[in-house]
């Protein structure tokens, strides 16, 4: 066995003015070799001159309220709709920001904003005609005329954001008492003008920054604040682009792909467009124009940092939209690095695939004296190690997999004073991460030669995320399976299904679809025809393996609900076969499949197809994990499917079924809470454990088996074979 020691480099320290000696004396403990600022600290002079790398954080759309205030007409815009309204009289009246925080909006009330207005009768579906309907700019309402009586209205309107949101957050979070940032737009030329010489001039005055962090181009993702504190978070959507129009905007977008957007194309009957719904072209066209205007302009920003003999890097969350770094024209930006906060693995992969020189991880808990949900962090009653532990649990999994350069920390570091534990925890896994990382510079882990596609609606381009993090998305089965998938030996790419005949299916041994029916996860209507069902059933009869969980491949209007029924052997439940006859079944659980004590709860309500199926689990009646012969291949059916270590060795002891030869699996771990990675190039077998109590294990290697003892709670053995 090999202790870790401590070693430098790969990890950027939060420093902060006033707490000099802190900051140095804690980035000799946790091996810095980069000091950073935070959003509301400081480096001071002592620090900047210490001999660290030097990273400097700007959000190039915000903190230049001087500017905007004059500017008032450039702020950043989004579409709102009032909340329905029943009309008890043929006139009815709605005060606009009723329902929305007066201290986030503001009406854009000018002629180019209106002539996108638009009110609906949503009793009959059917615009109103504008003709029918006035605004009173002092009073901030609009009245419809002739309305009809007991119909349902709403009014989508343009509003300015006057206090940007991650500014909003950290402001209420921390309790700051100082002014509201707003965020300006660089769709009109005349702020890219400021914005431009704004950072020639930041450039020229930050000599000893040697990365500057922007944070992270311009567009925020859409977070909307009620006015009830009761309901303050009416929307939230980490993929969506709700926060980027604006009335010149749009008419760039018509100009540019020849037809016009409306309201409705963003508000969408007031559910807006979640990500976890399958995108329509016009959601897909208006993506990818924002995405050409970001990297235009965000490419003109970066050659200016370049030409000052700095690094560019972005922090992969916030006012990333645009950004898309599974994108096509990422690279054309010319950044130099990605850094992502991370609270799980999925979210590690997702930044250890970005095409960057850099890949670096924001680790959680953040130095707040909150988190995200407010439970207390550094506060009486929060447990800041804990926390680490449990956070590195999850993202250690994905680091033995894919190679991440960098680590660190953000906030204030002062809030550590008083947690001596979490200091001596955070250099531990310092040093740990920089073994596994050096690791994978002298070469790959070992894998198990099994290529996995996941399907879905976006495929490559949300390869490793579905729309936040894992405790925003946590109800959607495909956001567990990616977690699950983050930390196991296997080649995991993502699929959409306008690309699935475009590329080899052959080279394929497992194909997942997970998901609810009609989200974009499982695909909805317009993505399950006939073609894809075609192709992916003759793709199975061959020898491939389809997963399928929850509602895979669902639609409506056909004989089944499931179009890959026929693969599966079971189809959903449906109302129309109350009357109709049911397999019976035996159930038959695999103990080499299914490891003791992983559950499958029951979420869809499925039947066999034909009573071919083998049940190996069953809840309430109803079969909850099923495998299907299919020709030479199989379809495998779970009711849902959640992450942790015992479900985890579950998915992928079902992978495992599409192992070709017959040779014994090497480099697995016997005991299912413990995971391992060998690096052949070193010799090296890391063995992690991710449980709370002492793990032993033994691992089959290529000099035979091993068993590593007594490895302690969250711990990492290092052996060399």
């Amino acid at each position: 066995m090999q202790s870790i020691c401590h070693t430098k480099g790969g990890f950027t320290l939060p420093g902060e003015s006033g707490f000099e000696k802190l900051t140095l004396e804690l980035a000799e403990k946790w091996g810095a070799d980069v000091i950073r600022d935070s959003d509301g600290t400081v480096l001071s002079d002592e620090i900047l001159n210490a001999g660290y790398g030097i990273y400097s954080t700007i959000c190039i759309i915000r903190d230049h309220n001087e500017w905007a205030k004059k500017n008032s007409d450039k702020l950043q815009q989004t579409f709102l709709m009032t909340n329905p309204k029943v009309a008890s009289d043929t006139i009815i009246t709605f005060h606009l920001l009723d329902d929305f925080f007066e201290e986030q909006f503001q009406i854009n009330d000018s002629t180019e904003s209106i002539k996108y207005w638009q009110v609906m009768d949503r009793t009959t579906g059917r615009e109103v005609n504008k003709s029918l309907w006035t605004y009173e700019e002092e009073a901030g309402n609009v009245t419809i005329q002739n309305a009809i009586p007991w119909h349902k209205y709403t009014v989508s309107f343009l509003a300015y954001r006057i206090w940007e949101e991650i500014s909003m957050y950290n402001h209420t979070t921390n309790n700051w008492n100082k002014e509201h940032l707003m965020p300006i737009d660089p769709v009109y030329p005349e702020t890219q003008k400021y914005m431009s010489e704004w950072l020639e001039n930041w450039c020229k005055t930050h000599e000893a920054t040697t990365v500057v962090r922007f944070t992270s181009m311009f567009y925020n993702f859409v977070w909307i604040w009620g006015e009830s504190e009761k309901n303050r978070n009416l929307f939230s959507d980490w993929g969506s682009y709700d926060f980027t129009v604006s009335p010149l905007m749009l008419d760039n977008f018509a100009a540019s792909r020849g037809y016009k957007l409306t309201a409705e194309d963003f508000i969408n009957k007031g559910d807006l467009h979640v990500t976890h719904m399958p995108p329509t072209k016009k959601q897909l066209d208006y993506m990818d124009f924002i995405n050409e205007f970001v990297v235009n302009y965000g490419k003109k920003l970066i050659d200016i940092v370049h030409n000052y003999g700095k690094k560019a890097y972005v922090f992969y969350d916030d006012s990333w939209i645009g950004v898309e770094p599974y994108s096509k024209r990422f690279s054309d930006f010319g950044f130099d690095g990605l850094i992502k906060c991370v609270f799980s693995g999925y979210e590690a992969r997702l930044c250890a695939g970005a095409k960057v020189d850099t890949h670096e991880l924001r680790l959680h808990p953040y130095l707040f004296p909150v988190g995200l949900g407010g439970a207390p962090t550094f506060l009486p009653g929060g447990n800041p190690t804990r926390d680490a532990k449990e956070y590195w649990n999850h993202v250690r999994r994905a680091l033995l997999r894919a190679k991440i350069d960098r680590i660190g920390l953000g906030g204030y570091l002062h809030l550590v004073q008083d947690y001596p534990d979490f200091v001596d925890y955070i250099a531990k896994i310092s040093d740990e991460f920089r073994e596994i990382r050096d690791l994978h510079t002298n070469g790959n882990p070992e894998e198990l030669g099994i290529k996995v596609g996941v399907l879905h609606s976006w495929g490559s381009l949300r390869s490793w995320t579905l729309s936040g993090h894992f405790h925003e998305t946590f109800m959607h089965d495909l956001i567990h399976i990616n977690e699950a998938l983050s930390g196991l030996p296997l080649d995991v790419s993502f699929i959409d299904f306008d690309n699935l005949k475009n590329i080899n299916l052959s080279s394929y041994d497992v194909i997942i679809n997970a998901g609810a029916k009609g989200t974009a996860w499982s695909g909805g209507n317009d993505n399950w025809n006939s073609s894809v069902e075609e192709y992916l059933t003759n793709w199975v009869y061959d020898g491939g393996i389809f997963i399928g969980v929850n509602e895979p491949s669902a639609v409506d209007g056909l004989d089944n609900t499931f179009r890959m029924s026929s693969v599966l052997g079971v189809d959903e439940d449906k109302i129309a076969r109350v009357c109709h006859g049911k397999w019976s079944f035996d159930v038959t659980p695999d103990s080499n499949i299914m490891p003791e004590g992983c559950n499958i709860p029951l979420r869809a309500h499925v039947h066999l197809t034909d009573g071919l199926a083998k049940v190996l689990a069953s809840k309430d009646g109803f079969p909850t994990f099923t495998i299907n012969n299919f020709g030479k291949g199989k379809g495998i059916y779970l009711s849902t499917f959640e992450t942790n270590p015992i479900n985890n060795r579950l998915l992928l002891n079902i992978i495992l079924l599409a192992k070709k030869d017959s040779a014994e699996t090497k480099y697995i771990t016997s005991n299912p809470l413990t995971e391992c990675a060998y690096f052949a190039a070193d010799k090296k077998l890391i063995v992690i454990n991710n449980s709370d109590s002492v793990q032993t294990t033994t691992v089959l290697t290529d000099n035979g088996e091993i068993t590593v003892k007594d490895i302690a709670p969250f711990d990492t053995i290092i052996t060399s074979l």
